[in-house]
């Protein structure tokens, strides 16, 4: 194993043959430019659309729980109350109207 790993490093690097002609990483630009610009900011656009998505319906299903929790509440109160004969509630009064002038008379 020793002597094939020396014979690998004997022969160099086979992608990179003259290694004196590597670039040197501190003078190399590493930019993604426009284009990873707007790719960047495009998935920062839909996660923040998701995240207001995702509050609008968590918030809903709180509401419909609270509702839920209201409505069994009030079923439980109108079952143990004691029952009564419900009556209709009285007509308003009909209001005082003047009376209409008399119409005269065709001849």
């Amino acid at each position: 194993m020793k002597i094939a790993l020396h014979l690998l490093l004997l022969a160099g690097d086979p992608l990179n043959p003259d290694p004196s002609q590597s670039a040197d990483p501190a003078n190399t630009f590493y930019s993604p430019g426009i284009v990873g610009f707007a790719g960047t900011f495009l998935v920062v656009i839909g996660a923040i659309a998701l995240i207001f998505d995702m509050v609008r319906r968590i918030r809903r299903v709180r509401y419909r729980a609270e509702i839920q929790e209201r409505l069994a509440a009030e079923q439980v109160a109108a079952e143990s109350a004691p029952k009564t004969e419900r009556t209709r509630p009285a007509a308003p009064p009909k209001p005082n109207r003047p009376a209409a002038p008399p119409k005269p008379k065709r001849d």
